[in-house]
């Protein structure tokens, strides 16, 4: 059982790069809507698919389903490192079902693909983060699985699966038809390969077909997104707004968009994301790898233990799916995630295909020390992309080290729109407000901010009942907080003046996002006397 025991070893790698300081980031705009989408599910059992926005409703049924098993608490209490813990096991789930395809990719290509998707910058940081993307590749990977299993062996369960996973796929985000694309492609050309250039004249992977087979899937594939998309039945127009979402998602891919970038933007991250002061980020390991796997896959010595049709499935697949992702105009940095797993699975496959052509002993094995630092690199990018920057880590470096850090920018290449730090000292300074408010949790806050701006606050102030969000400068009533957005300040100082309030500084939301602080007076005198008291009490203490 050498196997199981490589890939409790990958696992114990995943584990120790995904888990660590998991709430310390924090919550991304695209986070906290999940997270309170997921809210109003947990508290209200209120859930109902926008075709306009926000993805599909696995994710808020998959975090409802996972927290109430392991018996956590209400929404309230949830915290970022429970609902990230969601993504966590489904980044997980990429090596734990990898036995799946054990016979696709060779035991040896199995354990290298394994290793290859723990220490994967991009694959740690966005199992890290609380959106649909993770959950989209990990049930584009189980109904790849199951549907070659199914080819290796016709049996009914096998085809229920895939029904299951596809229809996931679709409950989650959108873009799963650009995975259906891509793998209806590559069966395509893969059988065109079977038969032009192997001389095997049938119809493959399709030969195995049976239609109950087929029937079972399809039904599959209906019940999962029927009840998923209509809310469990609580919401029939959910089915329609299923279908209706593909008209603003492809106005949107289309270019009607602020998310509009070059072809080149996920490769560019991928393969040589450079910082004028040092810092290189680059997975070009995986991508070497993996050319070596489509090499294999088309050589006519066969891999021990590769199946040569897996492999080049493999290799169309990440292709097609990488062109349409580099066509599209829209572009977020986690949607490459797809594409990037189907090169990993290749480069795990390039890596046995490496060990076989240099079975003697020392080109061998420096083959496999070169590939064991390739794969040390990539895990220490995905410690420096999540963990590297916390306090308690800066605090146990050298001197040395640190003034290196120090002189050094790390424009991390899978950061999008982060939530800057200095925004959370806004949070503490509200939360402080609370403690000395007469209304307790009851205290009127009034957020006024573009909808866009004002995330991630909702989900930062949702134990707060009365806090009110609006988008625009409202002429009163005014609450005892105010969060205002700098863009939208035009005469705001003005109007508070009457009001006695106090400006309590001035907070940067994400890159050139800012917002404003406002206290009523009386509250902000009772804050800074309560702050001097604890100050007076620690300095007699010591």
């Amino acid at each position: 059982m050498r196997w199981l025991l490589s890939l409790l070893i990958v696992l114990a790698v995943a584990l120790t790069l995904r888990c660590p300081q998991l709430g310390q980031r924090p919550m991304h705009n695209d986070e906290a809507v999940n997270a309170v989408k997921y809210g109003s599910l947990r508290e209200a059992n209120d859930y109902k698919y926008d075709p306009n926005e926000y993805h599909g409703p696995t994710l808020a049924y998959g975090t409802l389903a996972y927290l109430t098993a392991m018996g956590k608490p209400g929404f309230f209490e949830t915290t970022e490192s429970q609902l990230r813990t969601v993504t966590v096991w489904a980044g997980l789930g990429l090596i734990l079902f990898l036995p799946l395809v054990w016979d696709g990719l060779g035991r040896k290509g199995m354990f290298w693909a394994g290793l290859l998707t723990a220490v994967s910058p991009a694959m740690v940081f966005y199992s890290r983060y609380y959106i649909h993307e993770m959950l989209l590749v990990f049930f584009t990977f189980l109904a790849m699985g199951a549907a070659w299993r199914y080819a290796r062996s016709p049996k009914i369960g096998w085809a229920l699966l895939a029904g299951v996973a596809v229809g996931l796929m679709a409950a989650t985000k959108e873009t799963f038809v650009f995975a259906l694309v891509a793998g209806g492609g590559a069966l395509c050309v893969c059988w065109a390969c079977r038969n032009w250039m192997d001389g095997e004249r049938d119809a493959g992977f399709f030969s195995n077909f049976k239609l109950s087979h087929i029937t079972v899937a399809l039904g599959a594939f209906l019940v999962v997104v029927v009840l998923l998309f209509s809310s469990f039945f609580s919401n029939p127009a959910g089915l329609i707004d299923a279908v209706k979402a593909y008209l603003p998602w492809l106005h949107r891919a289309g270019g009607a968009s602020p998310h509009i970038h070059p072809w080149n933007f996920y490769l560019e991250r991928l393969l040589f994301f450079h910082d004028k002061r040092g810092a290189l980020w680059s997975e070009g390991v995986i991508f070497i790898l993996a050319a070596a796997g489509g090499v294999a896959a088309f050589s006519r010595r066969e891999v021990p233990g590769m199946n040569r049709h897996f492999a080049r499935f493999l290799v169309f697949y990440s292709f097609f799916l990488t062109l349409i992702y580099c066509a599209v105009p829209y572009k977020t940095p986690w949607c490459m995630l797809g594409f990037l797993h189907g090169w990993i699975l290749l480069a795990g496959v390039g890596v046995s295909a490496l060990g076989f052509w240099a079975r003697p002993k020392w080109p061998g094995r420096l083959l496999l020390t070169l590939v064991v630092i390739g794969a040390g690199c990539l895990a220490a990018q995905a410690w420096l992309a999540n963990m590297a920057f916390s306090g308690k880590f800066l605090d146990r470096l050298p001197v040395k080290t640190e003034a290196w850090l120090a002189n050094t920018t790390f424009d991390n290449p899978y950061a999008y729109s982060l939530t800057h730090p200095n925004f959370m000292d806004m949070i503490d300074k509200i939360a402080a407000l609370e403690t000395v408010s007469p209304d307790g949790k009851k205290m009127g806050i009034k957020v006024m901010a573009p909808d866009s701006d004002y995330w991630p606050l909702p989900w930062y102030l949702r134990s707060f009942p009365n806090a009110d969000y609006t988008n625009r400068i409202t002429a009163g009533p005014y609450a005892p907080v105010i969060v205002a957005s700098e863009s939208m300040n035009a005469g705001l100082e003005e109007k508070l003046k009457a009001k006695l309030y106090q400006e309590a500084g001035l907070y940067q939301q994400r890159s050139g996002v800012f917002m404003e602080l406002y206290v009523e007076k009386s509250l902000w005198k009772s804050y800074l006397e309560k702050k001097e008291s604890v100050k007076e009490s620690m300095e007699e203490s010591f």
